[in-house]
């Protein structure tokens, strides 16, 4: 029996004047999927950290944590290994960059869409979680 591995990621939903900006990736199958950018944890690494980190990374634009957010649990398998996951999301402002990915191979697109428009094109359950923590916040 495989051993059941666990990561750790972080990520940031950076929300302005009522718009998201979402990333397009390609998923495990590689099929195009949109959602909110976030990564692995790396070693000594706070989740802050991570998610300052990947959403510079993702999208280039240097944010602030403005709060926690939602943490997600999930489960998929990765080939024939089954992996536990857990994602500690933040609120996040901009503050600086200028919006060209730093890794322009895992992006294929960016952008900023209403609420409205995300509950359209967001995929996973997660992310449809986040959006509906979204539509309460005052």
């Amino acid at each position: 029996m495989t051993a059941i591995k666990k990561e750790h990621s972080a990520g940031g939903v950076i929300l302005e004047n009522g718009c998201l900006l979402l990333i397009m990736m390609r998923n495990l199958k590689g099929d195009k999927v949109w959602t909110f950018p976030k990564g692995h944890i790396e070693p000594g690494e706070t989740p802050e950290a991570a998610a300052v980190r990947e959403v510079a990374e993702e999208t280039g634009w240097d944010c602030v944590i403005t709060g926690p957010l939602f943490t997600a649990n999930y489960s998929f398998m990765r080939g024939d290994t089954p992996v536990e996951k857990d994602v500690l999301w933040f609120l996040m402002r901009r503050e600086g960059g200028d919006g060209v990915p730093k890794t322009p191979e895992e992006i294929v697109d960016m952008k900023w869409c209403s609420l409205e428009e995300a509950d359209g094109i967001l995929a996973y359950a997660s992310d449809l979680e986040i959006l509906d923590l979204l539509k309460k916040l005052p």
